[in-house]
This record gives structure tokens, sequence and C-alpha cells, in this order.
């Protein structure tokens, strides 16, 4: 459902011309959410009446300075009782913008930080694989890997690290012996 709501948004966005405004906005709805743990559960909350959803989140709207498409959109979304999966609508409306700029996002986890002319090969050899123009990455670091990274890339996942292939091992020995 809630993918079926992002395209939908964002072909209205597409034939608008609108899309970065629409990006930006839902990225100012998400950090709303992201701070108040009341409006989280506002709109998780199926006590409130769809007018009672809409009226709030028509005072919450001006007051973030969100309006046109996007606050059209989750007035809609609020009236059509469909704005607990908000949070899903904008990740997937955020994959759609991505790949129409040619962007592509990885996570990677490391031991230890890396040099910048290693996150640059990095960045190229998942721009490879993914087949877009380009890559951003997310660099985390996470000692208890021991050595080699996690990739994570859409929905692909790689775990090089030295952890996983220690356990990997330890599970084989205790099954021979």
């Amino acid at each position: 459902m809630a993918g079926r709501y992002a395209q939908a948004l964002f072909d209205l966005a597409h034939e608008t011309s609108t899309t970065d405004e629409v990006a930006a906005d839902l990225a100012t709805f998400a950090g709303l959410l992201a701070e108040s743990e009341d409006l989280r559960d506002f709109v998780r909350s199926p006590v409130f009446s769809a007018e009672e959803q809409v009226k709030v989140l028509t005072a919450l709207l001006d007051r973030a300075s969100i309006g046109g498409t996007t606050a059209k959109f989750l007035k809609l979304v609020a009236a059509k009782r469909r704005l607990f999966a908000i949070n899903d609508m904008i990740r997937d409306f955020n994959v759609l913008y991505d790949h129409a700029r040619g962007l592509s996002r990885a996570s990677v986890t490391v031991a230890e930080p890396l040099k910048d002319e290693h996150v640059e090969a990095l960045k190229s050899a998942l721009a490879a694989i993914a087949g877009s123009d380009r890559v951003e990455v997310s660099v985390k670091v996470d000692p208890t890997i021991i050595g080699g990274l996690i990739v994570q890339l859409g929905s692909r996942m790689v775990d090089g690290s030295l952890k996983t292939k220690l356990n990997s091992i330890r599970a084989r020995m205790k099954e021979v012996g």
C-alpha cells in the first residue's frame, strides 16, 4: 500500500516538476516525526478520527511551512486513514526519487575509519555494481566486527567481516568434533 501511495505522489510531483520541493518537504516532515514521540504516537494511533488527524496535520504543516503538493498528499493520507504508514511512504518516495536522479545509497560497516581514497574506491565499485551514476555511502565504525566490512546496497547485503568468518569456522569445527 505504501508503495502505491509513494508512486502516485512521485508521478504527480514529476508531472508538475516539483519532485525536489516534495522531497524536501517530506524530509522536513520526516524530521518532525523523528523529533517528536507525541507526533509519532498521533500518526500511529487509531483513536483519532480522520477529521481530527487532518485538522491537526493542517496546523502542523502550516507551522512547518509545508505546502503545495506535499501538504495535499499528507492531508489525503490522513483523510484515507493511512497516516500510520507515512514513514514507509516517505521511504518508498525517496527510493523512487533517488532512482530518478541516478543515485544509490549504501551502508558500510567497518572496524576502523576508512581513508578518503578508500571511501572513493568503494563508491566507484558500488556504483559499478548498482549500475548508478553515483553512490552515497554512509560509513559506520564498529570495532566488534574485528576486520573486513559489511556492505548493504539496496536489498543486497554482503558480510565480509572477520567476526562472521570466525563464527563460521567455529560452527564448522563444532560439527566435525
